[in-house]
């Protein structure tokens, strides 16, 4: 588990009415996507909000896409697959990511056409990014979010890292957001 989700679970329980789910994502696209699809499904008589960081943001973007819910990315990964590939090389693919998961070229691929899904619900998101970021490039989203709705809240700080290690601080921020988008 997280820092990030662990801070988020650990903040969010002294509210009665919030659970939060902190699903395993070290797995191929087609495994995560279908297992958060069934995560939101079996919650959707319930107010469903998602947060997500780096390649767990690029996933919660698709999931606006398709459910319609607020989201909070955070850092969120544009291009995973470049990423990928910029980190590691693509002579290293197949690259095994964890002891459950091993990155292949057709992931990269699966990846890709995740990212081809229209977003149309962008005002329910609250994008919060830093310059600082070391393995992304802040820019890329700051550009795609703002282009995609003109209303995107986009929040921007003019250092930090990757890992947004100030995330605990904002916490009231994220759940003010997500209370107000669900109303």
């Amino acid at each position: 588990m997280s820092i990030k989700g662990q801070q988020l679970q650990q903040y969010c329980a002294q509210y009665d009415h919030i659970q939060v789910h902190l699903p395993d994502l070290n797995r191929t696209p087609d495994q995560v996507l279908i297992q958060l699809s069934q995560l939101i499904e079996n919650f959707q008589h319930d107010h469903v909000v998602l947060v997500g960081s780096s390649l767990g943001g690029f996933y919660t973007t698709y999931l606006v896409a398709k459910y319609a819910c607020p989201a909070v990315l955070i850092n969120p990964a544009m291009q995973p697959w470049r990423l990928f590939e910029d980190l590691f090389g693509i002579e290293q693919i197949p690259l095994k990511v964890t002891e459950s998961w091993t990155l292949d070229a057709d992931q990269l691929q699966q990846l890709q056409s995740i990212a081809d899904t229209k977003l149309n619900h962008a005002d329910k998101i609250l994008v919060l990014l830093q310059q600082g970021d070391e393995v992304l490039d802040y820019r890329e989203a700051q550009r795609y979010y703002s282009a995609v709705h003109p209303s995107s809240l986009i929040l921007t700080d003019a250092d930090g890292n990757h890992a947004m290690d100030d995330f605990e601080e904002k916490l009231p921020l994220i759940l003010e957001f997500l209370s107000a988008a669900i109303q």
